[in-house]
């Protein structure tokens, strides 16, 4: 049993249940066969399949499902389709008009015959999965380096923040270095400065120098 999921449709679910549907119109099977497969594929219900093919994905594919509808019938000729599954698919697209007039891309030239321009819309899909695809790389690339970038920003910030410590560090231990500087010129200054004589008087009176 597929279990129902609630999150959003993305580009390729869309171009796998485009892709399904369309072969199983050009093959002559349901629709509803379709649908099953792609729920299949995808872990959605065919319901939720069906209504996102007749609300959204449909009106993209109005050429590629007129191209699918004539290789049907030219294969219906050729009796490679069974008249009961033809019968059937006929049915349930006549229930179904498509009233969307697609992209330029989408409208296939008159010069090609009916097998080229079913072609030309498959390798339309397949170019669109892998353009998708590679927008999809290049967003994670994006995000990696918006990562990178923000660290690299960090890491810069705490570098500055370092420097400013280290820079205020010096500036006091150059400070310190001009207070010792200063205390030892004075030490040797005193040191170098001459010692004044002492005298002393003698029993008659007079001072002697007193020598150190």
């Amino acid at each position: 049993m597929v279990a129902s999921r609630q999150d959003a449709w993305t580009e390729d679910d869309d171009l796998v249940l485009a892709e399904v549907t369309l072969r199983h119109i050009r093959e002559g099977g349901t629709q509803l066969a379709a649908f099953e497969e792609v729920g299949q594929r995808l872990g959605r219900t065919a319901a939720a399949c069906g209504f996102r093919w007749n609300s959204t994905v449909r009106k993209r594919y109005d050429a590629a499902i007129a191209i699918a509808k004539g290789q049907r019938q030219q294969m219906k000729k050729l009796g490679r389709i069974g008249q009961v599954a033809t019968a059937q698919a006929d049915t349930e697209i006549a229930e179904e008009p498509v009233i969307f007039s697609p992209p330029k891309e989408h409208i296939s030239t008159p010069d090609l015959d009916e097998e080229q321009q079913i072609e030309t819309a498959i390798r339309l899909l397949t170019n669109q999965k892998e353009t998708v695809r590679k927008l999809n790389q290049l967003e994670q690339l994006l995000q990696s380096k918006e990562m990178e970038i923000k660290e690299l920003r960090e890491e810069n910030d705490r570098i500055k923040k370092e420097l400013e410590t280290v820079q205020d560090v010096s500036e006091d231990y150059k400070a310190l270095l001009q207070i010792m500087e200063r205390a030892r010129k004075l030490v040797f200054l005193q040191e170098e400065e001459p010692a004044k004589p002492v005298f002393k008087m003698d029993e008659n009176g007079n001072l002697e120098r007193i020598e150190k």
